[in-house]
């Protein structure tokens, strides 16, 4: 899992087949108790028929800040620079601003910690979002999506 967690902690991760496309989005979030074990998680999945990826990537924090009930202390943990960068360096939002205003949205009740991880590195909540947003892809195109 890498680094040992405490408090609640979001993992997040979009996909799309094309840019744009059909893409999918995962989230999950993991309370860990005081000695650092995960005690409960709760998967938050979704997608869209024509999007794009970075339209994903920001979804997954968004509907991952969105189920957590109580405002508290949160990481959000995502292998998308452009969430991560732009919530913590300033990057531009020159696109998406739907979506950035429905970040902050989200993030406002809670107190937010952004961390970058690498994606596709064996970090094991990372895969398991990256699996769950390409079956949201995959369900996208039977559902008639762009290819």
């Amino acid at each position: 899992m890498g680094a040992r967690r405490q408090g609640t902690v979001i993992f997040t991760d979009g996909a799309c087949s094309g840019n744009p496309g059909p893409g999918g989005y995962a989230a999950i979030i993991v309370e860990f108790d005081a000695d650092r074990v995960a005690v409960r998680e709760q998967i938050v999945t979704g997608g869209e028929s024509n999007t794009t990826n970075n339209r994903m990537e920001i979804r997954a924090a968004i509907e991952g800040l969105k189920a957590v009930s109580q405002p508290g202390t949160v990481t959000v943990v995502s292998d998308s620079q452009y969430v991560i960068y732009t919530m913590t360096k300033g990057w531009k939002r020159s696109k998406n601003p739907d979506l950035w205003a429905a970040l902050d949205a989200a993030a406002e009740p809670h107190k937010v910690r952004w961390e970058y991880v690498r994606g596709h590195a064996g970090h094991e909540y990372n895969e398991r979002c990256d699996q769950l947003a390409v079956k949201e892809v995959h369900k996208q195109k039977l559902r008639g999506g762009n290819m």
